[in-house]
């Protein structure tokens, strides 16, 4: 066995902020002093290995001298107390017109993962898979971003099935805080094409009628709004970008799809800590 010396490209502040949320995990679990294989500080090493490095579980257990299954329960622990950080939606966005934002935007992702085998109907009665995005062509969780003018993420959706459109998973988790944020803050939302209909509030491109002539161009007014709609949401992909290049560990997810939602949530709290959203 050879051994070597590795530096974690992350810093001290944040490890120490989740080896505190770790801590108080142990104490609300009545768990007793030193009846752990690792510290929190350990436990807090291992999980950001994991996320930053996609570092095979096994291999971290190993690396500390603890059992394949004490490794899989510490990454779950890691996931939950950072998961349960995340703000929830209209903290976030009553966050969002404090700080000034004129307004929000939202798009969606399908973060690749295995481990499926579930299936649905469609609409037309034909079996599929339910995690199968037709989209994408390739399996997955469907998630939501909100983020703010800039492209920084606010918060995440709950995981919907890759078969799931962006359109539906919005009725179920952000429409109605979106209507409550355009008429109670101001605060108005700029989404892609695929959020056309969403209603009040939620501004998408103009596309042809389907009523009009094949070939006949857009409005010259059209055109223009389409152009200044989409220049204002080019930083949207900002936000996931900032989540999956910084924490690798969301390039493909191992774990069960339904597992995608805190996750992702638990990339959320560690990218809101590293630009001083927390303290």
């Amino acid at each position: 066995m050879i051994t070597y010396t590795a530096t974690l490209d992350v810093d001290d502040e944040l490890t120490h902020y989740l080896s505190r949320l770790l801590a108080a995990e142990r104490r609300r679990r009545l768990t007793p002093r030193g009846r752990r294989a690792l510290t929190p500080f350990k436990q807090a090493v291992l999980g950001l290995r994991w996320f930053l490095d996609r570092t095979p579980i096994p291999k971290l257990a190993r690396d500390n001298n603890i059992g394949r299954a004490t490794g899989y329960r510490y990454i779950d622990e890691v996931i939950d107390v950072l998961a349960d950080q995340a703000p929830d939606l209209h903290e976030a966005l009553e966050d969002a017109a404090g700080q000034g934002a004129a307004y929000v935007m939202v798009d969606g992702k399908l973060f690749s993962t295995d481990r499926l085998g579930e299936t649905t109907e469609n609409k037309n009665g034909i079996l599929i898979d339910r995690w199968f995005s037709g989209k994408h062509h390739t399996q997955g969780g469907n998630v939501l971003m909100i983020t703010d003018p800039t492209g920084f993420p606010l918060w995440t959706s709950p995981v919907e099935p890759g078969s799931v459109h962006d359109s539906t998973s919005a009725q179920e988790h952000v429409l109605g805080a979106l209507y409550w944020a355009y008429s109670e803050l101001d605060l108005p939302t700029l989404g892609d094409g695929g959020f056309q209909g969403s209603g009040i509030g939620v501004f998408t491109p103009i596309k042809h009628s389907k009523s009009a002539p094949k070939g006949c161009p857009l409005d010259i007014d059209n055109k223009t709004y389409n152009a200044l709609l989409r220049g204002l949401r080019a930083l949207c992909e900002r936000g996931f970008a900032l989540l999956t290049q910084r924490w690798r560990t969301l390039q493909h997810i191992t774990a069960s799809p339904r597992k995608i939602t805190t996750i992702v949530q638990a990339a959320l709290t560690l990218t809101r800590h590293e630009h001083g959203k927390i303290h």
